[in-house]
């Protein structure tokens, strides 16, 4: 007989997963502190990388076969999973970090983008932070439906429909999604950024998802590089990746990697998140 762990925790595993999160959360901004011209993807690996330990944590980023660094961190056209190493940014380059920490056994997992500043190219630079923050929103867009839903499906609706509202006829990647979240960095269920006929598990408490548009200026169409890791789109256009973990509980939600819980972001949708008890 084959038993399979539920996807729902109990109140215990939800608290043993707030300090994960927040241990992400300042990786990820360790790294936002450091991003400029001239800095290499190794230096904001190795800031992440820093903090995690610092806090006695480890990350869940090199328990995955085949991987040894701390983050992904995607320039320009790469959309997810780019290794860090000797690349140095340029003005005006988009870049998406992702980042995770396990600590006493649970995960977190969180993504952000910035854009380099460049006063030479402000054209290049609008476009990819308008990019960046339609990205954004359309992750805020699906925490927000995610306080109400009834079921997981529901919170890629939301995702879509905050993108296609964008009238910018950005692209969806459709190959890689979000997912639950908790003993495993990934876990069920699968957690879609765009509207499936099958709506999928139930949202009650206990519920945790890692919830990460990876959208693109383009075409969704992408291509794996050379190094069987870094996706990248095909027409070369830009890519762009925000994510968070987010708990439901009996109480509501909580944005387990935002210090907040997602409480500043979550005000435009008319959503109060509730800390785990």
């Amino acid at each position: 007989m084959v038993f399979r762990r539920s996807i729902y925790k109990t109140p215990a595993q939800l608290r043993a997963m707030v300090e994960p999160g927040l241990i992400t959360a300042a990786a990820l901004d360790a790294v936002r502190a450091i991003i400029a011209p001239g800095v290499t993807t190794g230096e904001l690996d190795a800031a992440a990388h820093d903090v995690i330990v610092s806090r006695g944590a480890e990350s869940n980023f090199q328990l995955v076969r085949g991987y040894r660094h701390t983050t992904c961190i995607s320039v320009n056209e790469q959309v997810v999973h780019g290794i860090p190493g000797s690349l140095r940014l340029e003005a005006g380059d988009i870049v998406s970090v992702d980042c995770g920490a396990q600590f006493k056994g649970w995960n977190g997992d969180s993504a952000m983008t910035v854009v380099v500043p460049d006063a030479t190219r402000p054209e290049v630079v609008a476009a990819r932070e308008r990019l960046s923050e339609v990205t954004r929103g359309s992750l805020w867009a699906g925490i927000a439906a995610l306080a109400s839903a009834s079921r997981v499906g529901e919170v890629g609706d939301a995702v879509q429909s905050h993108i296609e509202s964008s009238g910018e006829g950005y692209g969806i990647l459709r190959d890689y999604v979000g997912h639950g979240i908790g003993r495993k960095m990934h876990e069920g269920p699968t957690v879609f950024n765009y509207r499936v006929a099958d709506l999928g598990p139930d949202v009650r408490p206990g519920l945790c998802l890692a919830i990460e548009p990876m959208i693109t200026a383009g075409s969704e169409a992408t291509f794996v590089e050379d190094d069987e890791w870094t996706v990248s789109t095909v027409d070369g256009r830009d890519g762009c990746h925000w994510e968070h973990s987010v708990a439901v509980h009996e109480n509501g939600i909580w944005v387990l990697t935002a210090p907040d819980g997602g409480a500043a972001d979550l005000a435009p949708f008319g959503v109060t998140p509730v800390a785990i008890d």
